[in-house]
């Protein structure tokens, strides 16, 4: 990380998200208490969480509303975090090839029908596939990063918990061949770009066997950043994900508060 006190840094970024996510989560829900069409209160209309109590239909709603809204927030925090060591981009554009569709749709299909396992050699030919009609494509993308210091080009797709069913793994993989493609177009130099599939947090466990057989049918073993080694990579040190963590917990009880004033909001009866 370049700066004199990465965990300073860190912890900075990490407390004014938090801060910034709890006031605006509390705004945001405190003023439609009354009215019907709001976030909490259109999700409270399931009769059958409605017989356990109002508690409970509360509790429900709210905890939908907050998984969400949280992780986008630590998006945000994480493209905060990756600004201070590379250039972050939010799309890749330029040309790609039918050649290199096809390329991907046939890689992708022998991923489906479990003939081979995915491998980074499998695309590493991109370059090799430029015939056929030149398309220009423009794709969204979660996080493309740039390290001018290393000349590194990184495109990463964040699942906050890493949940993907078979469908929505084999399109996020096609989705960031095609931007791998475009960048190879680009850029001239396959060794010179790295795809991940990346999650905030390890949902078996920090340290433990991260056993999303859906998502690694599609994506393989140095394709991943999970929980720790995705916040490590971010903040380009091997302390990200512990000051992450750190800062985080110390500036919980901002979320905490919020979430007692809602709750008062709601049930003040």
């Amino acid at each position: 990380m370049k700066t004199p006190n990465e965990k300073e840094f860190i912890f900075s970024i990490v407390k004014a998200s938090v801060m910034s996510y709890a006031e605006g989560f509390e705004c945001r829900h405190v003023s439609e208490v009354d009215n019907p069409e709001g976030t909490i209160n259109m999700k409270i209309h399931n009769v059958f969480i409605e017989a356990l109590g109002k508690e409970i239909q509360y509790y429900t709603a709210l905890s939908r509303s907050l998984d969400s809204s949280l992780g986008n927030m630590l998006e945000k925090m994480a493209i905060a975090l990756a600004e201070q060591n590379y250039i972050v981009k939010r799309n890749v554009e330029g040309p790609l090839y039918d050649n290199q569709t096809q390329l991907i749709a046939s890689i992708l299909e022998k991923y489906k029908r479990h003939s081979k396992k995915p491998e980074i050699s499998d695309y590493a030919c991109m370059l090799n596939n430029t015939q056929g009609s030149e398309n220009h494509v423009r794709h969204d993308s979660d996080y493309y990063l740039y390290d001018e210091e290393a000349d590194k080009h990184y495109l990463i797709e964040l699942k906050i918990g890493g949940d993907l069913d078979n469908k929505k793994a084999r399109a996020e993989k096609e989705a960031i061949l095609e931007q791998y493609a475009i960048l190879s177009n680009i850029v001239g130099n396959t060794s010179k770009i790295h795809i991940y599939f990346a999650t905030a947090y390890n949902r078996y466990g920090e340290n433990k066997v991260w056993r999303q057989e859906r998502v690694k049918q599609f994506f393989g073993i140095d394709e991943l950043l999970i929980g720790k080694d995705f916040w490590n990579f971010i903040c380009k040190s091997d302390n990200g994900y512990k000051y992450v963590i750190e800062s985080y917990r110390e500036n919980a009880h901002y979320i905490k508060e919020a979430l007692d004033r809602i709750k008062m909001t709601y049930l003040s009866e």
